[in-house]
């Protein structure tokens, strides 16, 4: 029985692992689909290109954490690169305060589930719990940039944000599984 006990804990990390991959991937995405959009010209394309070069380095740590602990990746990442792209593309093309407000959404949410994340982990993975803090840390940050840059002003805001916590919520379950 305590076999069991630690391969269900070890199918809960590599579960977490694979989840935190796949939300950094399709957080990189919609980065890219935001800054082809709006371009690098655009004013706010500092702060965009800032958070997309975080989610990048949270997506190596993951990539190299399902490596060292042979983590198969979820099979939706091909469904995520275009989903996360369409997404950021889609706010952005609405507009600058709409790109920010998708942020505001998918970082409410990554917030909720790294929360949740270190509750589950407790002190039974340091290493992972310390990222997983660290990352969180800075997804906060991107929330707090993009409510300075006028999210909540975006047209429709309640509805866009319900809509993408909502696309979030069940990417999340979703890649834990498949």
């Amino acid at each position: 029985m305590g076999n069991f006990s630690s391969m269900l804990q070890k199918d809960d990390v590599a579960s977490m692992i694979r989840v935190n991959q796949a939300g950094e991937f399709g957080a990189k995405r919609i980065y890219a689909g935001q800054m082809a959009i709006m371009g690098n010209r655009h004013p706010m394309a500092r702060e965009i290109r800032h958070m997309a070069e975080q989610e990048q380095r949270h997506l190596d740590a993951f990539d190299t954490l399902m490596a060292q602990r042979g983590v198969r990746p979820t099979m939706l990442q091909p469904f995520w690169n275009v989903a996360g792209f369409a997404l950021g593309a889609a706010t952005a093309a609405i507009g600058p305060k709409a790109a920010m407000a998708c942020t505001v959404a998918v970082e409410t949410e990554i917030d909720k589930h790294y929360s949740e994340q270190l509750d589950e982990l407790g002190q039974a993975e340091p290493e992972l719990s310390a990222l997983i803090e660290e990352f969180r840390a800075e997804e906060l940050e991107h929330k707090e940039t993009a409510l300075k840059n006028g999210a909540e002003q975006a047209i429709g805001y309640p509805l866009m944000s319900a809509a993408i916590r909502l696309g979030c919520k069940a990417a999340i379950a979703i890649s834990k599984r498949i």
